[in-house]
Formats: C-alpha cells, sequence, structure tokens
C-alpha cells in the first residue's frame, strides 16, 4: 500500500467518524444520557464574602425546587431553564436569584442582577 492510498483511507475514516458526532445544547442532554450540568448540589448554610450567609434547603422529591433564607426571610425560589444549562433559581416576585454550581453559590438581586452575596461555598460537615 503506497503511502498516499494509506493516507487517503485514514481521511476517509476520520471523516466517517466526524459525520456520525451530533451537537446538543447544554441544556439538553440525549434521551437516556445524563447531561454534563446534571451534578448534586448541597443544601445547609453557605458561607459567602463580606461575611454574609445564605441558607439553602432543598426538596429531593421536587428539584426544581429549592428555599433559601436570606436576612431573616424565607424565599420560595424554582428553577428556571436558563440558556446556558447551569443551575438557576428564581423567585416567583422577581427578588431574588441564585445561580447555584458545585463548588460556590451567588445571590442575585432579580430586578438589577447585581450581587446581593457572592462566592458562597456550603460550610464544612
Amino acid at each position: 500500500m503506497t503511502r498516499f492510498t494509506l493516507l487517503a483511507a485514514l481521511l476517509s475514516a476520520a471523516l466517517a467518524g466526524c459525520s456520525s458526532f451530533s451537537f446538543h445544547s447544554a441544556s439538553e442532554a440525549p434521551r437516556g444520557e445524563a447531561s454534563p450540568l446534571d451534578f448534586e448540589l448541597a443544601s445547609g448554610t453557605y458561607r459567602c464574602e463580606a461575611g454574609m450567609r445564605v441558607d439553602v434547603a432543598r426538596h429531593p422529591a421536587a428539584p426544581e425546587r429549592m428555599q433559601i433564607k436570606w436576612q431573616g426571610r424565607d424565599y420560595a425560589l424554582v428553577r428556571d431553564s436558563s440558556a446556558s444549562g447551569l443551575p438557576r433559581y428564581e423567585e416567583a416576585k422577581g427578588g431574588l436569584v441564585w445561580i447555584d454550581l458545585p463548588w460556590k453559590g451567588v445571590l442575585l438581586d432579580g430586578r438589577t442582577h447585581k450581587p446581593l452575596a457572592s462566592e458562597c461555598s456550603p460550610a464544612a460537615a
């Protein structure tokens, strides 16, 4: 087999492999597959910058819902399907937004989108 024939065969195989690949949005996983953004998120007290604190209570039976306590008040939040696929929870009245990642959370003002509590990490157990 000549080098040209070998190169043509390898190139053909590589192109065939590329054509079978399918792309999916970050929030949509193929049926039967877990999304890379499906991960376990902690409940409990989150310690934030500037001494702030956010208490998070998740509902195992309803993972699209969570309860937070912020500055002495309780808020019910519902997961919003964000374009990025990141876990984002909003209060129905538009007052608060909680963006949730395994390593930190951020609490935002729902109207201005300015941070209220940044770099929030689950407290050590």
